[in-house]
């Protein structure tokens, strides 16, 4: 079992924590983008719309992201293999 719990860890650490950092940037880098949107074009409806569309799918990209990194500490933990914090 150590050897399936290293196996884990490094695969964790060097494959989905990297993803999952990318990811959650990408997802903030649209969010920020709908911000910026949303304000800087408050004259135009259309523009301020694709703002709000922006900040929402951002909004729902981080949720979804944060959620699978605790998804998958959970399921680390209910199989008594080490959680990552790296």
């Amino acid at each position: 079992m150590s050897v399936l719990n290293a196996f884990l860890s490094k695969v964790v650490i060097q494959i989905v924590n990297p993803i999952i950092l990318l990811l959650s940037s990408g997802a903030f880098i649209v969010f920020i983008w709908g911000i910026f949107e949303f304000i800087a074009h408050a004259g135009d409806a259309k523009k301020r719309e694709e703002g709000r569309k922006a900040i929402f799918w951002g909004l729902i990209g981080l949720v979804i992201i944060f959620g699978a990194y605790g998804i998958i500490n959970v399921a680390l933990g209910t199989f008594n293999l080490t959680q990552i914090t790296k």
